[in-house]
């Protein structure tokens, strides 16, 4: 432990970041509001698993997973006769979880919180023969630590081209996993100092399968960096925020305001779940458009206004596969005033694409950043032939009842899985103390 001993007289005996987040893992308490956000996303995700494992990103990485063997330790998405060590699970589940594109995220540092953090909650549960309540909580915790770092590093670091569900999503991982595995405080700082090392992903692989892989490697690497730090391995902790460390080192603004409220504020609590099949950044607009009443025959122009930073994230202004529809304001706007289901991730299609009709009314969109919106609202101006304009606005920040929500997610998941899967799962996932063999079983049987 020489090198954590260094770091701590470095800054006068204080403890750092790492320091810091260990500490409130292994003490926290989490509320009942957040738990019960937790049981929602751990229902949403694994029924994105289920469906995503027929994905061919989700197929290729199981097949490796299968040739390479090994020790039986967690299951693998669409998978039913074999088992694999943890770190291999992790992998192909969250790649599988994410390869739709249609599961939570936090939109203050927009992430993924849930496809870094529960495959690696999985497979370490499974693997140590842990508890429903027990993995809840302990995915809630690294999940929350997630979201900090996410607020911590601040909007530069996705400025620069980080995935911040990636990055961040190896601390969250790795935070998780150390809970199951029994990490005390100071081993679980080594653990979020070797995932410091071991944190990467891009945006510039959006719309293609690098986008998933970076949810599988971030849940991976954390299970890693646990495993390490549980049998010894050791890394100074000043590799988070120290100089050279992995904040400096990736645009991180050190916002200290985000770590203020640890232990008295949740952030999971607010998390947002997806009721469309694409980027988050478009859920706002498809909202809005939910309560246009307009044929789409009738429509001449359609002006959508959101925030800037979506630009650079879902404005493919003409996309040619279904995984970039996904990330493409004007051809959802289309799908969505021609009566298409944006919930159904079947909708999202290369065929979609170049269908005529849809891009006709593609080519009618225009998309405009504006900067005095929030970040989660969009305003639509629907201009019809005759000249008379509609504007319609939404925010998702403004919560769904949660009865609502629930009923919303229950049908996402009875297209994602199937009805009787979908029941199934939801007895698994949403009672108070989840039952965590059945959702692995229901995750090995899943369609392949």
């Amino acid at each position: 432990m020489r090198g954590a001993a260094r770091a701590a007289d470095d800054r006068g005996g204080r403890p750092g970041l790492a320091g810091r987040l260990a500490g409130f893992a292994c003490r926290a308490t989490p509320t009942e509001s957040a738990l019960a956000t937790m049981r929602l996303s751990l229902f949403d995700w694994a029924a994105c698993a289920i469906a995503g494992a027929a994905e061919p990103a989700a197929a290729i990485l199981r097949a490796q997973a299968e040739a390479e063997g090994g020790a039986g330790q967690a299951s693998l998405a669409g998978s039913p006769a074999m088992r694999v060590p943890a770190r291999a699970a992790a992998l192909v589940n969250g790649a599988a979880s994410h390869a739709l594109d249609y599961d939570d995220t936090h939109m203050g540092p927009v992430l993924h919180p849930s496809v870094a953090v529960l495959p690696a909650a999985l497979a370490v549960a499974e693997r140590q023969g842990a508890g429903g309540a027990e993995t809840l909580r302990a995915a809630l915790v690294g999940a929350e630590i997630m979201v900090r770092l996410g607020l911590w590093l601040g909007p530069d670091h996705p400025g620069r081209g980080f995935h911040p569900t990636a990055t961040c999503g190896a601390f969250g991982a790795a935070v998780a996993a150390g809970l199951l595995a029994g990490l005390d405080a100071g081993r679980m700082e080594q653990a979020l100092a070797i995932a410091a090392t071991r944190a990467a992903g891009l945006q510039s692989v959006f719309g293609s399968m690098g986008k998933p892989l970076n949810a599988g490697t971030a849940a991976a690497a954390g299970i890693e960096a646990a495993d390490l730090a549980a049998a010894g391995f050791t890394c100074p902790p000043a590799a988070l925020d120290g100089p050279q460390g992995f904040g400096p080192a990736h645009g991180g603004a050190a916002r200290s305001e985000a770590l203020l409220s640890l232990d008295a504020r949740w952030e999971m609590a607010r998390v947002s779940h997806k009721l469309h099949a694409c980027c988050h950044g478009l859920h706002a607009m498809l909202e809005a458009l939910a309560g246009l009443d307009l044929p789409a025959s009738d429509i001449d122009r359609v002006t959508v206004r959101t925030h800037p930073r979506w630009l650079a994230v879902c404005d493919d202004p003409a996309p040619t596969t279904g995984l970039e529809a996904k990330f493409s304001y004007r051809l959802t706007a289309a799908m969505a005033l021609a009566g298409r289901d944006t919930g159904d991730p079947a909708t999202f299609s290369a065929a979609a694409c170049t269908e005529p009709a849809l891009v006709r009314l593609r080519d009618r969109v225009d998309v405009v950043g504006d900067r005095a919106l929030p970040e989660t609202a969009a305003q639509v101006d629907v201009t019809a032939r005759g000249g008379a304009t509609t504007r319609l606005v939404h925010d998702i920040d403004t919560p769904l009842p949660p009865e609502r929500l629930r009923r919303r997610l229950e049908a996402k998941a009875g297209v994602l899985a199937g009805a009787e899967r979908a029941a199934t799962l939801a007895a698994a996932t949403l009672a108070d103390v989840p039952d965590i063999a059945e959702v692995g079983r229901l995750l090995r049987e899943a369609p392949a």
